[in-house]
């Protein structure tokens, strides 16, 4: 729907292994934490293991596993969520910026189709350099 503005434009950021950057909902309305399905997170075409993958929201950190039972903590289209995993960030020689993917799935629960709730993937692509922590 709004893919294209759901990578927040300099928010790349690495410690110890774990790169993490800043997502905003691609839906315009507020959704609870059951309703995120899943993502994905690559920088520079090295993916982040789906079990080192973590959604911090609100400011609580969440498996997506223990998503799907969480119905108490909300996304609004106002406020990101941070995407993070398990990616060594490595120093383009260029001094050029990374290109960051993310890959949303979610499900809208107040849409029902012929196929039951209403389930959307969304992508989006940047090129950003690493902010300073």
């Amino acid at each position: 729907m709004i893919a294209d503005h759901m990578i927040e434009q300099g928010t790349l950021t690495s410690q110890d292994g774990r790169t993490a950057v800043e997502v905003r909902i691609p839906w315009y309305r507020a959704l609870p934490g059951s309703c995120i399905a899943g993502a994905a997170l690559t920088v520079d075409g090295v993916s982040a293991p789906e079990e080192s993958l973590r959604w911090t929201m609100n400011n609580r950190t969440f498996t997506f596993e223990q998503l799907v039972e969480e119905t108490g903590e909300w996304w609004f289209p106002l406020d990101s969520a941070v995407l993070s995993g398990d990616i060594p960030l490595t120093e383009n020689g260029d001094g050029g910026g990374h290109e960051v993917r993310v890959d949303l799935k979610l499900y809208i629960p107040y849409i029902i189709t012929d196929h039951g709730v209403l389930h959307i993937e969304e992508h989006d692509t940047k090129t950003m350099k690493a902010a300073q922590r």
